[in-house]
């Protein structure tokens, strides 16, 4: 057929466009395929031992066994959907239970909210046995405070030992990493010898062997400069201790107005992406710091506040398709008896059950803040307590779970490769932390195991077109 345009007139016409689209896609590769863990539970360096991961799912399980000793109460304390209209009565529970256990399909017809507390119960205690906690954060700022010296030296080399001991026995979580202090001019000194010494006495034990996915955080990021001068001291300490190039990362919080809008009006947040030199992994959000810098008064301070779901909204738009994972805050309400007995005492009655609805307050607000942050797209967040852990499963599980059918029912349908995508990644991200298996994805949305662990919807069509 006749076209009018030449080769040469398509390329003078083009420009640099080829060579901009090649920078976007480096820029923002969009769907990586990796797994980003739904939650960094936070602990005190002095306080961290190989076997600590275990101990939170033992204690998280004890809260479980002693506050919600059944899948109907623990719906009801966190108030899954429909949990309100459940059954009290034992005998309505046990024929429910019996329904649930000989087939889970048929209850999920005849009676939604009933299934759905089974599942969600079911599965946040096969979670809390098997992999309690997906990412760990060894904490030398907020959960460890100001120290001696040598109290923190000594603190630095006994986690990088308890570390080195983890990783040996297979006992550390996926994901790991270390908190150090900012880098302020009155902690900076301090920040850089806790790393050094902690990554020094850590190769030095495992003969330079890095745990999975290790990474460094750097809180109340305000300036370029900070993570630069991170990134610069990440690659010397690689070549120091014989690491890979780049095997070191780093992750940034954002906890202060600063760091959304520089002194010009302008974002910083790309230009703390740029000053990193390819080391960010994840940026998060502290939202205590940030809404007291915002003159906003504790009493007042809440995840759901509008001013965290600004500065949300900005991070989303400033680091979308670039494959850095965003992680949301904490809750700050802990599920802490209000009464404990002293030793051979039980506690009275109505001291048992105000702490019953102590405990199931805070797992509300937590399953509450969490569906928050992921109704908006953030699907990580801090957990700081082990008694937080079943209510962030619980609202993380529910989500994915309710929303099952209609993401695989548009799946099977689409085609076009953005949209598709972030179908795909709703998929992945239940698979990978327990909410729905690959059998079940595979199932109901009609992608193969294979499919799935190509991570890319573009691929999955390009594979079926061959």
């Amino acid at each position: 057929m006749k076209t009018s345009l030449s080769p040469s007139s398509i390329a003078s016409s083009l420009g640099n466009l080829t060579d901009a689209s090649a920078e976007f896609a480096r820029r923002y590769p969009r769907g990586t395929g990796r797994r980003q863990p739904i939650h960094i539970v936070y602990g005190g360096a002095h306080l961290f031992r190989a076997g600590t991961a275990r101990r939170l799912g033992d204690l998280a399980l004890a809260a479980l066994k002693e506050y919600a000793p059944d899948a109907l109460s623990f719906a009801r304390a966190v108030v899954l959907p429909g949990a309100t209209a459940l059954p009290k009565s034992r005998k309505q529970e046990a024929a429910l239970a019996r329904r649930f256990a000989a087939s889970p399909r048929k209850l999920r017809q005849e009676n939604p909210a009933a299934w759905l507390a089974y599942a969600v119960y079911m599965r946040v205690v096969e979670k809390l046995q098997r992999e309690p906690v997906e990412d760990f954060r060894i904490d030398f700022e907020d959960g460890y405070g100001n120290r001696p010296d040598e109290e923190e030296d000594h603190h630095a080399g006994l986690a990088a030992e308890e570390t080195a001991r983890g990783l040996s026995e297979g006992s550390l979580p996926p994901f790991l990493g270390i908190r150090i202090k900012p880098f302020s001019a009155e902690l900076r000194d301090r920040s850089i010898r806790t790393l050094d010494l902690f990554l020094t006495a850590l190769c030095g034990a495992t003969q330079g062997r890095l745990p999975g996915q290790f990474v460094v955080t750097l809180p109340k990021v305000t300036m370029p400069e900070q993570p630069a001068a991170l990134a610069g001291l990440l690659k010397t300490l690689e070549a120091s201790l014989g690491l890979a190039a780049g095997s070191l990362r780093l992750e940034l919080m954002i906890e202060t107005p600063q760091a959304i809008l520089n002194a010009r009006g302008e974002s910083n947040l790309t230009r703390l992406l740029e000053a990193s030199a390819g080391r960010c992994a994840a940026v998060h959000l502290g939202p205590y710091d940030y809404m007291a810098s915002c003159g906003i008064t504790s009493a007042h301070q809440t995840l759901t506040h509008p001013a965290c779901d600004f500065a949300r909204q900005v991070m989303q738009v400033a680091f979308a398709g670039t494959g850095i994972f965003l992680c949301d805050g904490p809750t700050n309400l802990l599920p802490l008896p209000l009464y404990r007995a002293g030793p051979g005492k039980s506690l009275a009655h109505g001291h048992r059950a105000e702490n019953r609805d102590a405990i199931h307050r805070a797992w509300r607000i937590h399953y509450a803040n969490v569906q928050h942050a992921l109704a908006a797209g953030y699907y990580q967040g801090y957990d700081l307590h082990p008694g937080q852990l079943p209510a962030r499963y619980a609202a993380v599980y529910s989500f994915f779970l309710e929303g099952l059918d209609a993401s695989a029912a548009r799946l099977k349908h689409f085609v076009d490769a953005a949209t598709g995508q972030g179908l795909l990644n709703y998929f992945l991200r239940a698979i990978n932390c327990g909410a729905i298996t690959e059998a079940e994805a595979g199932r109901l949305a009609g992608v193969t195991a294979e499919e799935l662990r190509l991570g890319s919807f573009l691929k999955i069509l390009r594979n079926r077109a061959k």
